[in-house]
């Protein structure tokens, strides 16, 4: 279902498909804003419930719960909890999902009060990412409806707050559909989105962008710009190998340059170090980094935002076929480094390696790479809690503050230098595994560290959270494009001079 989010206005007795309101729980129960009408769908609405009636209906205290009240021949109304404290943007997030959930398909509007919050564009982006992302659906896409924002005050919004609002919905209308553009590219089957179908559908969405400049790089240029790396995991594969470089540059005054390095492994098979069928079952997620650094880069320009944004998505198949890089061989990546592939199945680091040497020549003020990477970061942190690895403390705290705001979980993990002994090779600058099972996360990102010419860099690494095995909150089940978020908050961040 595509949901379009816009800006409306109450109207006396007017009937919607469905209509939202929030509430504020306290000590006592719950009570709903004075500034919304008394009567919606046919109901008059008290202001306060008690705690015996929320109990009673299933309402609570967390973000999100929802109880729906019903009337024969006039629109439902839902009440949704925003929990205890008017001014939390994960709390908009699930009740903009849940409102969306309890209105099934059709249209809804969401009366928003606003004499309680103390950043109403924040908290209506929330609210409008929150509803966008959950309407989300691979399977369907023909149907489509709305999700009205109505601004409510005492007596009315002032102009200012008015105008922060239609910001709000504007920026989450953005946000929302750039992070579910990325989803569709995660969910779309691997026969269907080869590498080279990857890139025609990055460089289509990129076309409409103001100020971004793309071009995919064929294999005859891969070869000419040495790139070892991603012609070493690709040729065991029938599908062609590509590379989108991509630059956002706007007008005007540029306060940063951002590199952002994604991998995007189309199918990972696991190459001659075969992975088991099961393990095989969802590594089309394999080029979630990829379809995040483009659906960023694509939402900076859309939003304008004061950032110039290098992007950069090698992409390939991870395949068997009579051509595929053996346990053993050597390749020569981009910047002259040689890695020896004892595991062919620990193939992003390698088309990383090529990306982030890439990154580092074009000299950005920071370097930051996405990658579903290693299946050690799902065994630590799990399928909510992504890993973030930093040679810079500075870069560090701002992408974890940029993810506090975004609502996607990052833990920084220790780049342990004695484990650069874990690499070493006797025939190579390094090899691509370590002493497995110990540290495989760790490993990984002081290799791709190898890459970044000592400029500022993070890793994020995403395995378990690039994906979600059931509807939660504002996730739907399948791809998340975790991190997309907490990247455009970060950028957003740096173009409004607030980094360190």
């Amino acid at each position: 279902m595509a949901r379009i989010a816009r800006l409306s206005t109450p109207v006396e007795g007017a009937r919607q498909p469905a209509l939202c309101v929030p509430v504020l729980f306290g000590d006592d129960g719950c009570q709903i804003a004075t500034s919304v009408p008394l009567v919606l769908g046919g109901q008059k609405i008290p202001r306060e419930f008690t705690k015996e009636w929320c109990t009673q209906h299933g309402l609570k205290s967390e973000p999100g719960s929802t109880v729906v009240l019903r009337t024969l021949g006039e629109s439902s109304v839902s009440l949704i909890s925003i929990g205890t404290n008017y001014n939390v943007r994960e709390s908009y997030r699930l009740a903009g999902a849940a409102a969306v959930r309890s209105a099934g398909e059709g249209s809804l509007a969401f009366f928003l009060p606003t004499d309680g919050i103390e950043d109403p564009r924040a908290m209506t982006q929330a609210l409008v990412e929150g509803a966008l992302l959950a309407s989300y659906s691979f399977k369907d896409t023909s149907s489509e409806s709305s999700f009205d924002v109505v601004p409510l005050g005492s007596p009315l919004p002032s102009v200012e707050t008015h105008n922060e609002v239609i910001e709000g919905v504007q920026r989450g209308g953005v946000i929302g559909e750039g992070v579910n553009w990325a989803k569709r590219l995660i969910d779309t089957p691997a026969g269907d989105l080869s590498p080279r179908e990857l890139a025609k559908q990055v460089l289509r969405r990129l076309d409409d962008d103001p100020f971004v400049v793309a071009e995919a790089w064929t294999e005859s240029r891969i070869k000419a710009e040495g790139l070892g790396g991603l012609l070493g995991v690709g040729q065991g594969s029938a599908q062609p190998t590509r590379l989108v470089y991509a630059t956002y540059e706007p007008a005007g005054e540029v306060r940063a340059h951002v590199a952002l390095v994604g991998k995007g492994v189309t199918f990972d098979s696991g190459g001659l170090s075969l992975k088991t069928g099961e393990g095989m079952m969802t590594m089309k997620t394999d080029m979630t980094g990829a379809a995040v650094v483009m659906s960023v880069l694509s939402m900076a320009s859309r939003l304008r935002l004061p950032v110039k944004i290098t992007g950069i998505a090698p992409m390939t198949e991870n395949m068997t076929g009579d051509r595929a890089t053996r346990p053993g061989d050597v390749l020569t990546i981009r910047n002259g480094m040689t890695i020896e592939v004892l595991n062919t199945d620990a193939e992003g680091r390698l088309i990383l390696a090529d990306g982030l040497s890439l990154a580092a020549e074009a000299r950005p003020d920071t370097i930051i790479d996405v990658a579903t990477l290693t299946g050690a970061q799902n065994v630590a942190l799990g399928d909510e809690v992504g890993a973030l690895y930093s040679s810079s403390d500075e870069l560090a705290a701002d992408l974890a503050r940029a993810s506090a705001r975004s609502g996607e979980q990052l833990w920084r993990m220790p780049l342990v230098s004695n484990y650069e002994s874990h690499i070493e090779s006797d025939v190579a600058d390094m090899k691509n595994i370590g002493k497995p099972p110990r540290a495989g996360s760790i490993v990984a990102a002081l290799l791709l560290q190898r890459f970044t010419d000592g400029l500022p860099w993070a890793h994020l690494d995403i395995a378990g959270p690039a994906r979600s095995d059931a509807h939660r909150g504002y996730l739907s089940k399948g791809a998340t494009a975790f991190s997309a978020r907490t990247l455009l908050e970060f950028l957003d961040t740096v173009g409004a001079g607030e980094a360190n």
